[in-house]
């Protein structure tokens, strides 16, 4: 049997969720994610639009050629993703956003 992970192992990401509390307290709340699978990993993601996604990204000062785009849902939700290395952990940016729905056929924008 391997040996179990404590929660010392997942001391990294959680002291950098405690630092982003203290620096960047003022930003919109993400939701949080801390897992054994990936202990070195903090995952920030924003599912009411994208526009809380872009102020952490911003305020984290990564540079929006290093944010990847992709569509889910049959193309109904836009997904921004974005990593960095900070403080020793892998923090991982996800924000979802709906995309708008297509005009009818036959109407002008």
């Amino acid at each position: 049997m391997s040996q179990e992970l404590t929660l010392d192992g997942l001391a990294v990401p959680l002291r950098v969720l405690r630092l982003l509390a203290a620096d960047f307290g003022h930003l919109p709340a993400p939701d949080v994610d801390v897992s054994t699978v990936f202990p070195d990993r903090l995952r920030l993601r924003f599912h009411e639009d994208l526009a809380d996604f872009e102020t952490w990204r911003d305020a984290l000062g990564i540079a929006p050629d290093d944010v990847t785009y992709r569509e889910q849902g049959g193309g109904r939700t836009r997904v921004l993703e974005a990593s960095i290395d900070y403080e020793g952990a892998v923090l991982e940016l996800t924000g979802y956003g709906d995309l708008p729905a297509p005009a009818p056929v036959g109407t002008t924008a």
